[in-house]
This record gives structure tokens, C-alpha cells and sequence, in this order.
């Protein structure tokens, strides 16, 4: 239960609407769906609305084991509702989870489904759940996207209880930063609710089925701005109160008590932070007022991000440090270790070791003048030495010693050849572990024309790691024929970075990493990769592995030189 509720898959939960398939089929759902008045989607619902048809074909009657496109192998059906279906899949290409949602072809909603997650791919953007591939074909319509093991629904966390501040702060920071994105790009969620909103590993938020979830449950709005503004303000009160901003019951949480209104967090529950209350009413439907405060409601994603940007900044909680045990000195440390008892014995009396004398003997006689001799014969030894080289360093002329060559009238087949530069006929970036297939081409030029001004950039990430996304990212550079390889020297820009090179003598590029050659590694900002032994190559991949943080709070890799020499 726990991997249906992260896999980023379930839409049910994101509706509201009460499904058109049996109530046997409720268990496929995971259990959220629900119907309008049980999940108390907000006043928003007046706004939004079906597509208006009667009659909605019934849901594809697939099971576990079939594939699509002979690659992706469906293995569990997670939600059942509405002439659709959603399932935990396999990608057999890349060996990899997905999610899938299915829905027949002559489906009233499929046309608009196929554009949402068209449009929805295209952002790119890795605070959103990312679309992998839409397809028609034969009579199905399916979305395959990314499946998230290892993140936490929004709705699991409330569940243990409301969020501390500088968590709720990280929350509506980075949801209404996303949404302000999509929102540029034209592209509107409408379904916006704690199932819709994941929490990786790293404590990055991401944002499933944009524009898809609406799409799937025919959900339009006549200004989705504010219906998407207002959401992030319903996610902000539950995470300060766990509380429901409306009067009925959702997602889990208890609604507000009835002909009571809406009234701010910090009423609601004591110790909630003041700022942070005041920006959740003013995302809400109350015209911006708080009770010590006029200020201007938020209307836009955009300017609920601003309005989080200009707060101050919340600090995560001090650590909780136990107080260690008290000392206790050990019997060693406190100077009875080895100690007879103390209590007395009138048996016994302890027995006093006597050391025994020196040698008086001959022998021992003997032995110190054998000793005596020894040093004095080390002694003159050593003088003797010192005397010695002393003198040849002033017979020493500074001219240089002589040597002596052999001249066979052959070469040297054991010489090394110079290394000289190698000219890069072209570069590309290369990015197939990514979900569009690109990492700013637009500037590859900048990594091999000379001028260290200019540079190639990755896209910003979460974390160093990529996000979690990939493995990495890198520029391919194409020498134009097989070629000696010695020594490709990186030039990087904003701080260590590490970084692969491999190596190819394919006449194309391969699809994956694995096609090439791991040859050298290193990490820094100026970082020289010479491989252990020699190595031939028509195709080298500088492959990024790990990013510095940026100016802007997000990782990237910035390349600003590459030189290869032979």
C-alpha cells in the first residue's frame, strides 16, 4: 500500500467525483475514491465542470502481464474509475518502473488527454512528475510517466501530524515556485490536492499528473490561476493545522467546524507560525484580509512566490542532542588496576621483589668494554665518512660528468612521441536518461571554441545527484576519425564538479552510456583526464556525474573549455 501511494500514479484521489464503475472496483482505487461531499474539494468545484457526455466507454479489461508497444509490461492496477485505468508498470527497454494510464480511443476525454500530457512533456521541468511517452494505438490511449518508489504523498506526512514551520515554509515555496513555471508555459494542475504533491528522499517537493489529472476527470476552470493559487493556499493550511480548510472532510483530514467560516491557522492551532498563516489566508477565497493585517490577496502562483520570497527566511529546528551518561572513571584510570585488596590478610604479607644487583663479575666486566669498543668503532667510522665527502666536494670543479652513448645508427623504438593537440571537428549534448532527450544544445559550441568566457550549462537540479533523475549528463565530442587519445583537459565554472570520460571507436554515437568506455575520472574545477593506458577513440564523453551548487540554489554543471591532445 505503501509503494501505491508514492508510484505517482493514482488520480482518484485528485477528483472528487464519484466513479462510474462498480463499487467492487473501489479497491482497486487505493482507496481514495471518493465522492464530492466525502472529499470536500473546495469551493473551486462551482468553477469546474465535466465534459458533458452521457455515455463513457468502459475501461480497457487488460490484466497483469500485458505489454504495450512490446515494452512496457503492466504488473498491478492501482485505480479503476471513469472509463480509465491506472497501473504500476515496467519499462523492459530500460529496465525501469513507470506508471501508466490507459483509457479507450473512442474515450470522450482521450483527444484532450493526449494533448494535456503532450503539453505537460514538454515543460521538462524535474519539480513535476514528468511525462515519458503519449500514444494512440490501435484502441487504447495510454500516458506513461515516471514512477516514484522512494517519495512520500503529502497525505501520508499529515498523517503523523502538522508540519513544522520550516517545513510547511520549504512546501508552499517550492509548490508555488513549480506552479508559477507551469503556469508561464500555459499549463494549469485544476487538481491540485495533498495526493497530487510528493516528498522525495532529499525533502524535494514534486507535483504529479499536471494538466493530465484534470484532463482524465474532465475538470475545466474558468480562471485556473486562481483555482491553482487558492489550492496551494488549502495544502499551506493543512500542513500548518491538519486541517481541512473547508467544512467537509478530505484526503484524510477533518474539515472546519460548520457556520464557523474560515479562519486563520494560527486560531485554529497554537504555535503556528504568524507569517506563514497570514500567506495561507491570503491564497485562500477571502479577499487577502487577516485580522491584524490588510494585505493584497494572492491571485497567481507567481505572485503567492513572490509573496514567500519576501518573508524571512525560516531556519530549520536546532538538533535535539541527548545528554551523554556520566563519566564513570575506570578502575585503570582511578589507580587500582592491578592493586592487591584492600582489605587486610593476617594469613599472608606481601612478598617485596628485590631487583637484582648489578654485574659484578667478570663476565659482566667483560661485557662492558665489548660494548665500550663498539661505540668508539662506530664513532671513528662515521668521522671518517663525513671527512671523506667533505673532501670530494671541494676537489669537485662543477664541470659536468661525461656519459657515455651508443650511437647503433637506428631510432628509438622505445621514445614517446609529443603529445600535440587534436583538433573537435563537432560536439553534442547528450542526455538519454533524461525525459526529453536534451541538455542545452543551443550552447555546445562554447566547450571547444577557445574563448574560457563563454560555457555550456546543464539544467538546474535539486540536488548534486541530479534530483535523483539520472545517473548523469555530458557533451559528446566528435574527433572526426580514430585518433590517439592522451589527455582531455576539462575547464569548469562554479565549483568542483566531478566528471567521467569514455570512450568510443564506433563511427556513431551510442545510444547509452554503457556503449562507451569508462577511461578516466576525476573531480574540480580544472580537471585533467589522462587515461591509464593508450586508448584510440573516434567519439569522447565528458559525462557529468555530480554538480556543484549554482548562484540561483539549484545544481549545474558549467563547462567552460575542453582541450584534447594526443
Amino acid at each position: 500500500m505503501a509503494e501505491r501511494s508514492t508510484a505517482a500514479v493514482d488520480v482518484a484521489d485528485n477528483s472528487g467525483d464519484e466513479p462510474l464503475t462498480a463499487k467492487a472496483d473501489a479497491a482497486t482505487t487505493d482507496g481514495t475514491a471518493q465522492t464530492q461531499d466525502e472529499e470536500g474539494a473546495g469551493p473551486k468545484d462551482a468553477e469546474s465542470g465535466r465534459d458533458g457526455s452521457a455515455a463513457v466507454p468502459a475501461s480497457p479489461d487488460l490484466h497483469s502481464g500485458h505489454k504495450l508497444a512490446r515494452r512496457y509490461r503492466l504488473e498491478e492496477c492501482v485505480t479503476r474509475l471513469d472509463g480509465f485505468s491506472s497501473w504500476r508498470a515496467v519499462d523492459e527497454k530500460l529496465r525501469r518502473a513507470v506508471g501508466v494510464h490507459l483509457l479507450p480511443a473512442d474515450h470522450p476525454r482521450a483527444r484532450s488527454v493526449l494533448a494535456a500530457a503532450r503539453s505537460s512533456a514538454l515543460l521538462g521541468d524535474p519539480r513535476f512528475v514528468q511525462v515519458l511517452d503519449a500514444v494512440e494505438e490501435d484502441d487504447l490511449v495510454y500516458v506513461v510517466h515516471e514512477w516514484l518508489p522512494d517519495a512520500t504523498e503529502l497525505t501520508a506526512l499529515l498523517a503523523a501530524g502538522p508540519m513544522e514551520a520550516h517545513d510547511a515554509y520549504q512546501l508552499v515555496s517550492q509548490i508555488s515556485q513549480a506552479m508559477a513555471a507551469a503556469h508561464r508555459e500555459g499549463l494549469a494542475h485544476l487538481c491540485l490536492t495533498p495526493g497530487a504533491v510528493l516528498r522525495s528522499s532529499t525533502g524535494q517537493y514534486r507535483i504529479r499528473g499536471l494538466a493530465v489529472n484534470a484532463a482524465l476527470r474532465g475538470i475545466t476552470a474558468d480562471q485556473p490561476l486562481r483555482t491553482d493559487t487558492e489550492a496551494i493556499g488549502a495544502l499551506l493550511y493543512a500542513a500548518l493545522t491538519r486541517r481541512w480548510p473547508y467544512e467537509s472532510d478530505a484526503y484524510g483530514l477533518s474539515g472546519l467546524p460548520k457556520d464557523l467560516g474560515l479562519i486563520p491557522p494560527d486560531q485554529v492551532r497554537a504555535g503556528v507560525h504568524r507569517g506563514l498563516s497570514e500567506l495561507a489566508m491570503r491564497a485562500l477565497a477571502n479577499d487577502g484580509a487577516t485580522a491584524s493585517r490588510q494585505e493584497q490577496p494572492c491571485t497567481t502562483p507567481d505572485e503567492l512566490a513572490k509573496a514567500v520570497a519576501a518573508m524571512p527566511r525560516i531556519l530549520p529546528p536546532e538538533p535535539a542532542f541527548t545528554a551523554p551518561p556520566e563519566y564513570q572513571r575506570t578502575t585503570y584510570q582511578q589507580g587500582t588496576y592491578g592493586r592487591p585488596s584492600a582489605r587486610p590478610s593476617s594469613a599472608t604479607q606481601p612478598v617485596i621483589a628485590v631487583p637484582p644487583p648489578p654485574l659484578q663479575s667478570r663476565t659482566g666486566k667483560a661485557l662492558k668494554w665489548a660494548v665500550s669498543a663498539l661505540l668508539i668503532a662506530a664513532l671513528g667510522l662515521g668521522s671518517w665518512q663525513l671527512a671523506e665527502t667533505v673532501l670530494d666536494r671541494g676537489n669537485d670543479s662543477g664541470e659536468p660528468t661525461p656519459t657515455q652513448t651508443t650511437d647503433d645508427g637506428g631510432d628509438d623504438n622505445n621514445a614517446v612521441a609529443p603529445s600535440k593537440p587534436l583538433d573537435v571537428v563537432g560536439a553534442q549534448d547528450y542526455d538519454p536518461l533524461g525525459a526529453d532527450g536534451s541538455e542545452k544544445p543551443a550552447t555546445i559550441k562554447n566547450v571547444y571554441d577557445g574563448d574560457k568566457g563563454s560555457y555550456w550549462s546543464t539544467d538546474g537540479y535539486y540536488s548534486a545527484d541530479f534530483g535523483r533523475l539520472k545517473e548523469g549528463v555530458g557533451v559528446v565530442l566528435d574527433l572526426g576519425e580514430v585518433q590517439q587519445v592522451g589527455t582531455v583537459d576539462v575547464s569548469f565554472l562554479g565549483g568542483t564538479t566531478s566528471v567521467e570520460l569514455r570512450a568510443t571507436e564506433d563511427s556513431s554515437v551510442p545510444q547509452m552510456p554503457g556503449g562507451f568506455t569508462k577511461i578516466a575520472h576525476g573531480s574540480g574545477t580544472k580537471v585533467s583526464l589522462k587515461p591509464d593506458k593508450q586508448v584510440k577513440a573516434r567519439y569522447l564523453l565528458v559525462w557529468l556525474t555530480k554538480l556543484p551548487l549554482s548562484d540561483d540554489g539549484n545544481y549545474r554543471g558549467k563547462i567552460s573549455d575542453i582541450k584534447v591532445t594526443s
